[in-house]
Parts: structure tokens; C-alpha cells; sequence
């Protein structure tokens, strides 16, 4: 599955959804996890809060999770909206440590939350496999 890291810095999860400079984008499984881009978000000069917003729902729009510091109450029910869960963390969180405690609850028993989400992904992969052969 795809997750996205609120980062300045691309090492530490260190940023508010709204105001997040970039994503770090990874592909975690079972068998471990792969950076795979840093997904910067342009600069738009006096940007509204729904501008800002919209940006950061267009980059990370593939992923299933995303790790953040803070999040707001409208931001985040648009993010759920799109079947993404936010998760939010301790400023300063390494994203390296946060990859490996995913990667090692995905290999156990994952917590009631991760459970659903990856559910969630399965039906939606099995609904676009459907939706692909009846075309």
C-alpha cells in the first residue's frame, strides 16, 4: 500500500496537512517498505485554506495512509472522504521508525484500525478488477 509523510525534510514527519511542503511516498508491504518519490507541493502565492488543501488531497490522493503532525477537522474529513486515513504522530517522528512499527504491524496482527483500512483496499481493488473485465 501507498503512504504519504507530512515532511519538510523528507526524514521526519514534521508538518501539518495543510501547510506541508512535500510527501514522502512509500510502498509498504509484509515483506518491507520502499521510498518512492518526495512529492513536492508548488507554491501558489495567496493560496485560501481550500486551496491548500485541495493541493495536498491531489498528492496524495493514491495512497492509503497518511502521517502527519496536525491535522484540521474539514481537512480531515475530506482526506477520510477519499478513503485515505489520516494518522497523526509526534512532531519530530522519524519516518524511517514509523515505516518499520507499519511494516511490523502488517506482518502480525494488525490493530483493529489498519484491519479496516486494508479491507477497505481489497474491496476497492476487487471493484476495479470487476469494473476492468465487464468493460
Amino acid at each position: 500500500m501507498k503512504v504519504a509523510f507530512g515532511t519538510d525534510d523528507g526524514i521526519r514527519v514534521n508538518a501539518h496537512f495543510g501547510q506541508s511542503p512535500m510527501f514522502a511516498i512509500y510502498n509498504v508491504a509484509k515483506g518491507g517498505a520502499e521510498l518512492l518519490e518526495l512529492r513536492k507541493i508548488p507554491a501558489v502565492l495567496h493560496q485560501d485554506e481550500a486551496g491548500k488543501i485541495d493541493s495536498r488531497l491531489e498528492a496524495v490522493s493514491d495512497c492509503t495512509l497518511i502521517f502527519i503532525m496536525q491535522i484540521g477537522a474539514s481537512a480531515a474529513a475530506r482526506v477520510t472522504r477519499r478513503k485515505i486515513m489520516p494518522v497523526k504522530v509526534p512532531f519530530g517522528s522519524p519516518i524511517d521508525e514509523q515505516v518499520k512499527r507499519l511494516t511490523e504491524m502488517l506482518q502480525g496482527k494488525p490493530p483493529m484500525w489498519l484491519a479496516k483500512v486494508l479491507r477497505a483496499e481489497e474491496e476497492q481493488a476487487e471493484e476495479e478488477s470487476y469494473g476492468t473485465s465487464s468493460s
